[in-house]
């Protein structure tokens, strides 16, 4: 009897760790796993410009968009004509946002990038006494979306609306309460741009 008994209690034994076993395969859980992020689909291929010179006045710039977290620069054509020869850099600047603010062309979005600078986003130039490179804008530059910051600032940086070494001087509408702030397209701004909105360094 005490051997029959073994090999049943052994049976039931085996069942048991094998449902066991089976709910495990099938058991949620509610602690988070974090997998990584999920892989990009997104080539970030600087795409042939689709908005090509057309007419007197249309030259070629480089603007900065968004793709896969990070902010590459891609071509356009801009019409500059008497902006370009301005020497007023907020003319300039008026262009090169316009740029920005268009949504992506066919070839761009299908090669993953996008924009966040938003169409309120404009250009109320400088003040009286601001320096000639300043630029300010209808929002304090702290009050705009970093992603769109980290754009407009590296988008800038590469044109005469720059002042020495590249810096950008950006403002707020108001001359009074808006300081000026100068801005630098980095290598760590271009990978990670939600850190734009914190590297203005105050004009003196």
């Amino acid at each position: 009897m005490s051997g029959r008994w073994s090999r049943s209690a052994a049976l039931l034994l085996t069942g048991a760790v094998t449902l066991l076993a089976a709910g495990c395969g099938i058991r949620g859980t509610s602690v988070p796993v974090d997998a990584g992020a999920a892989p990009s689909r997104a080539s970030c291929r600087t795409p042939a410009s689709e908005r090509t010179a057309e007419g007197v006045g249309q030259v070629s710039v480089r603007i900065y968009l968004l793709c896969s977290s990070r902010i590459l620069s891609v071509s356009r054509s801009a019409g500059l004509d008497d902006r370009k020869r301005s020497p007023k850099p907020a003319r300039v600047a008026e262009a090169l946002l316009e740029q920005l603010r268009l949504p992506p062309t066919a070839a761009e979005a299908a090669a993953g990038f996008t924009t966040e600078v938003e169409d309120w986003v404009e250009i109320s130039g400088p003040a009286k006494d601001d320096p000639g490179s300043a630029v300010r804008l209808n929002r304090p530059p702290e009050e705009i979306q970093s992603l769109a910051l980290a754009q407009i600032v590296c988008t800038f940086a590469d044109t005469t609306v720059a002042g020495k070494g590249g810096t950008v001087v950006l403002g707020g509408p108001d001359s009074q309460r808006d300081p000026l702030k100068a801005y630098q397209c980095t290598e760590e701004m271009r990978r990670n741009p939600r850190t734009a909105v914190t590297s203005g360094v105050l004009v003196s």
